[in-house]
């Protein structure tokens, strides 16, 4: 049977330069730097594994997944995962939301179960 899903209770400090990579894609530079220093004072709040799968429009990634079943083996040590860094979707632009950290952890955290609240920082645009 899977362990409950353990979490830290603050990012770890290499997601925040893991988000910048990520952002530098969809943004220029300075909006990037936006965004990073809106998720370091961001409050963490919970939301569920399913729900930020929906909003984000992505699949769930295999259970095989080299990072899934890493993630998958640390819950089973019952070692505790990082917060999640997400950018907020915008409905009426059409513009979901962005995991800029912690894809993998959001999928191995459904695979045990699809309800787990999952602590983030979540940042508006």
């Amino acid at each position: 049977m899977p362990h409950e899903v353990r979490w830290k209770s603050e990012p770890e400090e290499h997601d925040y330069p893991a988000a910048a990579d990520y952002l530098g894609l969809l943004t220029d530079p300075d909006h990037v730097e936006a965004l990073v220093s809106r998720l370091r004072s961001a409050p963490t709040v919970h939301r569920k594994a399913k729900d930020i799968l929906r909003a984000a429009q992505l699949p769930l990634l295999s259970r095989d997944n080299v990072h899934v079943a890493h993630d998958l083996d640390k819950i089973d040590r019952q070692e505790s995962l990082s917060p999640i860094l997400l950018v907020r979707g915008d409905l009426r632009a059409a513009a979901r939301l962005e995991i800029a950290d912690g894809y993998h952890r959001v999928c191995a955290s459904y695979y045990v179960e699809e309800n787990t609240d999952i602590p983030c920082r979540l940042a508006a645009r």
